[in-house]
């Protein structure tokens, strides 16, 4: 894992600094504006400090830039197994804790040492033939809090494994529960989000199991976009199975002065890009029917080839609230019709995060949106994976 601070006067020429060196699969896991102290406040201008990250297996980037793992370190605590302890912290200033991390992810850290107490760990408590690992407490009691917020034991073990493999047995608390941290926001992932094309009319697909919410959805992204980046919309519905459905995307449209059409065939989706073809975004309501039916897998599939991949992006809808095994079963039925990024609803209907973790891990789609209410157009958000992370962490 590779994680640098850049600064700029702008947050957008920070991020543009991060993305240049690291590549353009690097995470940004913490944005902040630094002020100057002292007498220097009256100079000079705050500025914009970006905290990112890249997995150290991303072949983005240059590994010619890259140093050993004894000349570069993630923890600036950690000694590591390679590395003689008389050189431990002589390359700290070059190692890097997220503002998160230095908050101690909002005392998650006092959270583990109250369940941990006082209590003296002895040597019999684990296999004989193994080192004796002071921090097996701690590690295990991260697990359990994993598996708590329902992430699947297998991503649960992937994650533990993974940061086991770099910390040192001697690391302290506050280095493994940074390295689960931090492990946890890259897996996660920088989220995807609408974004327009100039002069090209973009149409954004919204597919989904039938009550998670896909209409209001729209309504919600699509009040954002013209009242805020004041895009031209229009909308177009092939939920012609449930007329109340028509109705509530017909009103949405009254209430956002948009253009409405409701479309039959792939055909008739294809004659409304020359319809719409002064507007930014076209916001594709579909059916959301049984992901067992393969006649609307099909219809679906005909659907979205209408228009040209350059012109379209698609987005599964899910619902927080779903079992994970259902979750399982409906993305991999629609991971055949085409490439989507995930939007999760009904997060204010439950306190485990847990499965936004396992699909992003199990399908490796981006994470774009998560909804916690019915109010429009408030109740949406792009996905934060530092606040997934703190959730998966954090007692209930």
């Amino acid at each position: 894992m590779i994680i640098k601070k850049f600064q700029a006067n702008t947050e957008k020429d920070a991020i543009m600094l991060a993305k240049e060196e690291l590549g353009k699969d690097a995470v940004i896991m913490n944005i902040k504006t630094i002020s100057p102290k002292g007498i220097y406040k009256l100079f000079k201008k705050p500025v914009v400090e970006v905290t990112a990250a890249l997995d150290d297996n991303d072949n983005n980037y240059n590994k010619n830039e890259r140093q050993p793992l004894t000349k570069k370190r993630i923890f600036p605590d950690i000694i590591y197994d390679d590395e003689p302890e008389d050189k431990a912290g002589k390359e700290s200033g070059s190692s890097v804790k997220t503002s998160a991390i230095e908050e101690k992810l909002d005392n998650l850290q006092n959270l583990l040492e109250k369940q941990i107490g006082h209590r003296e760990v002895s040597e019999k408590e684990y296999n004989q033939n193994k080192p004796f690992n002071k921090n097996l407490p701690f590690i295990q009691l991260m697990y359990n809090q994993l598996i708590l917020n329902e992430v699947d034991e297998k991503y649960a073990n992937q994650i533990i494994g993974e940061i086991e493999g770099i910390l040192n047995k001697d690391a302290s608390m506050d280095n493994i529960l940074s390295g689960v941290y931090q492990k946890i926001v890259l897996k996660l992932g920088q989220p995807r989000v609408i974004t327009p094309v100039e002069n090209t009319p973009k149409f954004i697909f919204f597919i989904g199991p039938t009550g998670v919410g896909k209409t209001t959805t729209i309504a919600k992204l699509a009040s954002k976009y013209k009242l805020e980046e004041k895009a031209k919309i229009a909308f177009i519905t092939a939920d012609t199975y449930r007329i109340a459905a028509v109705e509530q995307l017909r009103t949405y449209a009254n209430i956002l002065g948009v253009p409405i059409k409701v479309v039959y065939n792939e055909d008739e989706l294809k004659d409304s890009r020359t319809e719409f073809a002064d507007c930014d975004l076209i916001f594709v309501d579909t059916a959301g029917r049984s992901h067992k039916n393969k006649d609307h897998k099909d219809d679906l599939e005909k659907l979205i080839n209408a228009i040209p991949k350059e012109e379209r992006e698609i987005y599964l809808v899910l619902s927080a609230t779903t079992k994970y095994h259902d979750l399982i079963a409906i993305t991999e039925v629609y991971s055949e019709i085409a490439d989507y990024s995930l939007i999760f609803t009904k997060l204010d209907e439950t306190n485990y995060v847990g499965n936004i973790f396992n699909i992003r891990m199990l399908t490796n789609a981006p994470l774009s949106y998560a909804t916690f209410g019915q109010d429009v157009p408030d109740d949406i958000e792009k996905i934060d994976p530092q606040s997934i992370a703190k959730q998966l962490l954090r007692g209930h």
